[in-house]
C-alpha cells in the first residue's frame, strides 16, 4: 500500500472536518463557551493571583523538596500540586506564572499591532517609495525564522522581562503590516473613499474616519491568534533561559526544570504543560470563531 494518500482518500477526511465545523457553526456562541470560561479563569488568576495562591512562589524550603501532589507540610500547609526541586509550591508558581505569560503576550501583541497597523496603513495609502520600503523591510523580517531572531536579539540585549516584551513586540509587526496594507489598498479604491477625497478631505481624515474602521476587524482577528503564539514564544524563550529570570515564576522555566525530573517528579513538567495547552487552545478557538464571524464569506451562514 502506498504511503502517500491520493486526493480520493483525503476527500472523506476533509468532508468530515467540514461537517464537524458546520455542526460547530450551528451551535453559535455556545460552541466557544467552555473555552471562554477557561480563558476568563486564567485572566482572573493573572489579575488576582493572591486570591488563588496562599504560598509565596519564590519561598524555598529544601526540607520539603520534590514532594508529590497532595503533600501536607509539617506546619499543616497543603501543597496541592506538590513542590519543586527547591521546595517551592508548584501550585503558587503556576498561578503567578499565568500573570507573566498573559502580561507578556498581551503587551507584545499590543505593541506589534500598533506598529504594524500604522505602518501597513501608510504603505497601503500612499503607495510611494516609503510604502515600498516599509513592505520590503517587512518581507525581510518575515523571511528570518522568528524564533532565531528572538534568540539572537534577547542574547544581545540580555534576558529580562522588559527585553522579552520588546523583542516579541518588534519582531511580529510585519504580519500586521501585511494584513493592514492589503485591507487599506482595497479600501482606498472604494467609491466612498474616492468621493470623500474628491470633496477635499485631508489624508489624515481619510485614514482615521474611513480606512481605520475597515482595518480594525482583520487586526483584531490577527491579534487574537497571535496571543496564543506569544504565550508559546515566551515559554520557549524562558525554557532556554532567555526569558523571565529566576526566581520569578514562568511556565517555560518550570518546564525547563521539570524536564530534568521527568522520571522522578512528573508533576513539575506536567502541570505547566497542561496550563499552556489549555490557555493556548482556548485563545485559538476563540480567535478562530472571531475570524469566521468577521469573514464576509461566512455572513450567509
Amino acid at each position: 500500500m502506498s504511503i502517500l494518500s491520493t486526493p480520493e482518500q483525503q476527500a472523506p477526511t476533509i468532508s468530515r472536518i467540514q461537517q464537524a465545523k458546520a455542526r460547530l457553526w450551528r451551535l453559535g456562541p455556545i460552541s466557544i463557551v467552555p473555552f471562554a470560561i477557561i480563558l476568563l479563569l486564567f485572566v482572573l488568576i493573572a489579575l488576582m493571583p493572591g486570591w488563588f495562591a496562599k504560598h509565596d512562589p519564590t519561598l524555598t524550603a529544601l526540607s520539603i523538596r520534590l514532594k508529590a501532589p497532595g503533600f501536607v507540610g509539617p506546619d499543616g500547609s497543603s501543597y496541592f500540586l506538590g513542590t519543586d526541586e527547591l521546595g517551592r509550591d508548584v501550585y503558587s508558581r503556576l498561578i503567578y506564572g499565568a500573570r507573566v505569560s498573559l502580561f507578556v503576550s498581551v503587551t507584545a501583541v499590543f505593541i506589534s499591532g500598533i506598529i504594524g497597523g500604522f505602518l501597513g496603513m501608510l504603505a497601503g495609502f500612499y503607495r510611494n517609495w516609503a510604502g515600498a520600503l516599509i513592505m520590503r523591510v517587512a518581507d525581510i523580517l518575515l523571511s528570518i525564522p522568528f524564533f532565531l531572531l528572538a534568540i539572537l536579539t534577547v542574547a544581545v540585549l540580555g534576558p529580562s522581562l522588559l527585553n522579552l516584551i520588546i523583542v516579541l513586540g518588534l519582531a511580529r509587526w510585519p504580519r500586521y503590516a501585511r494584513v493592514t496594507q492589503s485591507t487599506t489598498l482595497s479600501t482606498v479604491n472604494k467609491d466612498f473613499v474616492k468621493a470623500t477625497a474628491a470633496l477635499g478631505a485631508r489624508p489624515g481624515r481619510l485614514l482615521i474616519r474611513h480606512i481605520l474602521p475597515e482595518v480594525i476587524p482583520p487586526l483584531v482577528v490577527v491579534a487574537t491568534l497571535e496571543v496564543g503564539l506569544m504565550i508559546i514564544f515566551e515559554a520557549s524563550l524562558s525554557f532556554i533561559g532567555l526569558g523571565v529570570q529566576p526566581p520569578n515564576p514562568s511556565w517555560g522555566s518550570m518546564l525547563s526544570v521539570g524536564q530534568q525530573y521527568v522520571s522522578t517528579a512528573w508533576w513539575l513538567a506536567t502541570f505547566p504543560g497542561i496550563a499552556i495547552f489549555l490557555i493556548v487552545i482556548s485563545i485559538n478557538m476563540i480567535g478562530d470563531y472571531v475570524r469566521d464571524r468577521l469573514d464576509p464569506k461566512n455572513q450567509k451562514r
